[in-house]
């Protein structure tokens, strides 16, 4: 016996990349359901390399009643109306926006960091799934503060469009095509060219100068692996068109050899430490993309802090950013606490 779920915002970016990693995964699914906006109705998408073709829905009127869990990628906005009726409805909402990560109430999950911390999830019926960027930190963060302690961490983020979702895709790729026919390349979803170019602004600006995409990886690292982990970042965007990428430097309470970090992080869960001191022997975010490993490369001492460290750290940011571990939190509440069969 599996699990009736639902895939809210199936047309989207990362909801298509739900369904796919579903199939992929064979997650032990009786039924899936599929939703969007009225205007998507009737549309019939693939179920991952599977025969099997599922319909949209009208979210508008779905019925919650007798499903199991519900991946949510459709926002914010939407997010704030349906998620409740959902949840009252009795279906366990795993939401991929901001809604939800700082309510005390509802847990902030990356399954391979902090599991237990699932087991509040009916307080509101609703689990969290955390910014892209923060997701593939903490899954670095985790084992080596688990060792040595981490007290701060500097991270500069390397963002790529696909986080902006299809029309950031879609503007540097049309940006890309102009400049090389010698059209102007305007710029309409980003604040100025992204083709060719990088912009140091993600989200809406705070009163402090800092973004709050910024603000989010602060503060999410600190709920999801350690509050006195004091942690600053600089956010991105960059012309890729999938795979963050982040340069992150820590310091710990005790020392950290580089050679040490190499063997905690080559056993690590949801870690692929490819780390050779020659050309190439790094990942990027070219090969990262349609993984769902945390690559880290380019570990190094940092001479001008005590007991410091530096390191490179790419992942696919649609998929271990946002659809994979949504994935892996639905089949983290399977095991623990809605178990089938």
């Amino acid at each position: 016996m599996g699990y009736r779920i639902v895939v809210a915002g199936a047309t989207g970016n990362v909801g298509r990349e739900v369904v796919n990693i579903l199939a992929e995964r064979a997650f032990p699914a009786d039924e899936v359901a599929v939703l969007a906006s009225s205007r998507s109705q009737g549309i019939e998408i693939e179920y991952g390399d599977t025969d099997k073709m599922l319909k949209i829905q009208n979210i508008e009127n779905f019925d919650w009643t007798g499903w199991d869990m519900a991946i949510f990628a459709i926002g914010s906005e939407a997010t704030m109306k349906y998620a409740p009726i959902a949840a009252a409805a009795g279906c366990v909402v795993i939401d991929n926006s901001s809604l939800f990560r700082m309510d005390p109430d509802v847990p902030l999950i990356v399954p391979e960091v902090n599991p237990d911390a699932i087991d509040i999830y009916k307080r509101k019926n609703i689990i969290a799934n955390p910014n892209c960027s923060t997701a593939q930190l903490v899954v670095a963060l985790k084992p080596l503060h688990d060792y040595a302690k981490i007290t701060r961490v500097v991270v500069s983020t390397y963002q790529s469009v696909s986080g902006a979702g299809k029309e950031g895709m879609d503007e540097l790729f049309e940006q890309s095509r102009n400049i090389f026919v010698g059209d102007s390349a305007d710029a309409k979803k980003f604040t100025k060219q992204i083709a060719f170019n990088v912009i140091p602004h993600i989200d809406s600006f705070l009163d402090d100068g800092y973004t709050k995409e910024e603000w989010k990886m602060m503060v999410e690292v600190k709920k999801i692996l350690d509050p006195k982990i004091k942690l600053t970042a600089t956010c991105v965007r960059v012309p890729v068109f999938v795979g963050h990428s982040e340069a992150v430097n820590i310091e710990y309470e005790r020392e950290m050899s580089a050679e040490i970090a190499q063997n905690i992080l080559r056993e690590a869960p949801g870690i692929m430490l490819i780390d050779k001191r020659e050309d190439g022997g790094y990942t990027t975010p070219v090969e990262a993309a349609g993984d769902d490993a945390t690559y880290v490369s380019r570990v190094r001492e940092d001479p001008t802090v005590d007991n410091g460290l530096a390191f490179w750290c790419v992942s696919d940011n649609l998929r271990k950013g946002a659809a994979l571990n949504a994935v892996q939190i639905a089949e983290l509440l399977g095991r623990r606490h809605l178990k089938k069969g």
